[in-house]
């Protein structure tokens, strides 16, 4: 690019230029990058990670970035080519990464918003939400591209992009020395074995509860979960002891205090219609009352945050509509040099109005609206707010990262914007309700992968990678991943059931209370106001509203295993030199995101055995009547299942939690490992 056309953009000076750094591989050099071995290996770990993360944000609601254990990966997959003759670089292992961690990203939208159809009883086709999800991680990709010479070049020293500058650093250290892929792989085998015994021969029981005497209905459990202790480890102390901080104020203060005012009331209290809160145990009140709190608390942090960011909104949305126009008329690219060539805009908007024309054209995509009119509408609504959030959340990630993208809030917003409307046309019926769905289902998934490419983008910034291959891989990410995340979503759902225990399937089941909330009047207002109430609260105390809020929302045992992995980063990292905590951090994260993706595959696993069972005995998989909420209880024997029959329930519980403590000793033991090349 030329320095003038560097200085363009109102607001940017020519002297930000000299701020940007000299890329790992220059520009004038043109090693390996976009190849068939990049693109099948990055399409393979894109696969592994995504159906991870969709089974981890079911369970918990909460998803991670997989571009660095994609990364790290990658390159040891690379080095075992290496030694067969085949030489790779590190432009093809950047590519890898850029592909793979696509998965997670269409994984997260996914979940966050289609198990509500699952819970209404709707069973969507598996074509219907491959579309959806290809639909929405492709318009966030495309509506990314225009904003990279801003966000990612101009704003270099302004925008750190954490998960992709640290995603440069670990490439870079791969190629010039040293292992760090050892952890990864720890972190796989760990993790599947801990989901192997608690879930598949279950010999131990998969959570061990607390009973807090003097308080009715009161208890504490933790869920023996070893990819929530490694998500704790990523979040760190901080966020973990407030997400505990959360559950606890739900089960030891909220749950009590409701059995207590209620212990007396001769009918139900609304919205339960059947039983009285004297006969509920705490986890039916946590169902009928609390999860309302929860959604009220979770839905107005969210709000708040992005109110938070309506300067930067405005501001981001007001250059990326000057950006295309400057790259309208802007320069020959044939001047360009190859590290800032991007993807054609004739290409993107070509690609954008063919995405449009399908989703109103197409019956079976918003299947559930009657013609061509109404989905055209919808089409319309889809674009706006996806653009709109694209270009919010590229720049959010930039400051607090991927992890902290607020996905929901975006969610919730176009959610209301769009039930509004349908409210105003009288499309208020189940049918009007999923449509609305569908559509915060393409803003979620364009809203999270504009941030992971985002970071892409970054990490291809500072080792010198070309942006349209980059481009050009995150389009393949998506188009590949999306019909496994999706027959992953199904697959649990026809084995656990969305709603259940194993899947409480938390932000869909927010997505649902909102739009039922607006299009039928069925919220009650006075739980929510109340969980609204605890946001708000949060934010003049000066507590992370949205992360206090999700430990309201979900079960305080979902809560503990998170917050004693941020307890283990803070105990190993305390009074360090800055190098050694480094050390440590990067090893616990890479070991953590192991974890997760050990014990989310083999849930799939489980899933999946689970779901022949069924086929093969001719049982019918979990099923709801529409409108209703599933409760899905699995029944079957697995082969090899135990059970816990052999022991008494307090000595397996014993049992239980000292595996758990081995947890978190060979966690211990590598992250003091010494740091070699065989580590």
């Amino acid at each position: 690019m030329s320095k003038q056309s560097l200085s363009n953009v109102d607001g940017f000076e020519e002297a930000q230029a000299p701020t940007a750094p000299k890329p790992y591989v220059s520009a004038d050099q043109s090693p390996a990058e976009f190849t068939i071995k990049a693109v099948i290996s990055g399409i393979i770990f894109g696969i592994v990670f995504g159906a991870a993360n969709a089974y981890l944000g079911l369970q918990a609601g909460l998803t991670i970035s997989t571009s660095i254990p994609v990364a790290v990966m990658t390159v040891a997959a690379f080095r075992a080519f290496s030694k067969m003759g085949a030489q790779s670089s590190i432009l093809e292992a950047n590519l890898a990464q850029t592909i793979g961690s696509a998965s997670s990203s269409v994984a997260s939208g996914v979940i966050f918003t289609l198990p509500a159809l699952f819970l209404w009883g709707l069973s969507p086709a598996l074509i219907q939400m491959t579309l959806l999800a290809m639909c929405g991680g492709l318009l966030g990709v495309l509506f990314m591209i225009p904003l990279r010479r801003f966000l990612i070049v101009r704003e270099h020293a302004n925008l750190p992009y954490p998960e992709g500058t640290a995603c440069a650093e670990v490439l870079v250290a791969s190629e010039v020395g040293g292992a760090k892929a050892n952890n990864v792989f720890w972190g796989l085998g760990i993790g599947a074995a801990f989901k192997a015994i608690f879930a598949w021969l279950q010999v131990l029981p998969s959570k061990a509860t607390l009973v807090i005497p003097g308080l009715p209905k009161a208890n504490v459990g933790l869920n023996m979960s070893s990819a929530l202790f490694g998500v704790g480890f990523i979040l760190g102390p901080r966020i973990g002891s407030i997400m505990v901080g959360g559950g606890l104020l739900s089960s030891l203060v909220i749950i009590p205090g409701i059995a207590i005012w209620y212990a007396d009331a001769t009918a139900p209290v609304f919205p339960e219609s059947k039983k009285l809160v004297a006969d509920m145990a705490s986890g039916e009140i946590w169902t009928r009352y609390v999860r309302y709190i929860g959604a009220g608390a979770v839905a107005t942090a969210g709000l708040l945050t992005l109110i938070r960011s309506i300067p930067t909104m405005v501001e981001s949305f007001r250059i990326g509509i000057k950006q295309i126009k400057n790259r309208l008329g802007g320069v020959n690219e044939v001047d360009e040099p190859r590290t800032d060539r991007d993807m054609s805009l004739l290409i993107v908007f070509g690609i954008v109005a063919v995405i449009i024309t399908l989703l109103a054209a197409l019956p079976f995509i918003f299947k559930t609206l009657p013609n061509f009119p109404a989905r055209a509408l919808t089409a319309v609504l889809v674009t706006i707010f996806a653009f709109f959030f694209v270009t919010v959340a590229s720049r959010i990630v930039g400051l607090v990262g991927v992890t902290s993208n607020p996905t929901s809030g975006m969610t919730i917003a176009s959610l209301l914007g769009t039930a509004s409307i349908f409210l105003l046309l009288g499309w208020t019926d189940l049918q009007g309700m999923a449509a609305a769905l569908t559509v915060g289902c393409v803003v979620a998934i364009a809203a999270s992968i504009a941030g992971d490419t985002s970071q892409d983008l970054k990490t291809g910034f500072l080792l010198g990678a070309t942006p349209w291959k980059q481009q050009t891989g995150e389009l393949i990410g998506v188009l590949t991943s999306a019909v496994f995340v999706c027959l992953t979503l199904i697959l649990l759902n026809d084995a656990y059931g969305f709603g259940s225990q194993e899947l409480a399937a938390p932000q869909a089941t927010l997505m649902k209370v909102v739009i039922e909330g607006v299009l039928q009047n069925k919220l009650p207002w006075i739980l929510v106001g109340i969980g609204a109430g605890i946001a708000l609260l949060c934010e003049i105390v000066r507590i992370p509203s949205l992360p206090f809020a999700v430990g309201v929302y979900l079960p305080v045992s979902t809560m503990v295993p998170v917050f004693l992995g941020g307890m283990l980063r803070w105990v190993l990292c305390r009074n360090e030199p800055d190098d050694a905590e480094d050390s440590k951090r990067e090893k616990g994260v890479l070991l953590g995101s192991g974890l997760v993706g050990g014990e989310g595959l083999m849930g799939v696993g489980v899933a999946g055995v689970i779901f022949l069972q069924k086929a093969l005995e001719k049982k019918p998989t979990a099923t709801t009547p529409p409108g209703e909420t599933s409760q899905a209880v699995v029944e079957s024997t697995l082969p090899f299942e135990i059970g816990t029959a052999w022991g008494s329930p307090g000595l397996l519980r014993l049992i239980a939690l000292v595996v758990f403590g081995l947890l978190a000793l060979a966690f211990v033991w590598r992250c003091k490992g010494k740091s070699n090349p065989t580590a």
